[in-house]
């Protein structure tokens, strides 16, 4: 993963729990997600289609 071109995101409603937030990036080999207290470590990397499954799981 290139760091100095990711441009990472959390959510707008994150900002209240201490910082402890995951963090998503649109990759061109799917989606990142880190651990926004831990910047330069462990990422995950999933397709576009496994991110979107998870998604609609976690809103059920």
């Amino acid at each position: 993963m290139d760091r100095s071109r990711t441009t990472w995101r959390k959510a707008s409603r994150s900002s209240g729990n201490g910082g402890a937030c995951v963090e998503v990036a649109g990759l061109p080999q799917g989606i990142g997600i880190r651990d926004s207290k831990d910047p330069d470590g462990f990422r995950l990397v999933v397709g576009r289609g496994v991110f979107r499954d998870l998604l609609a799981d976690l809103k059920r």
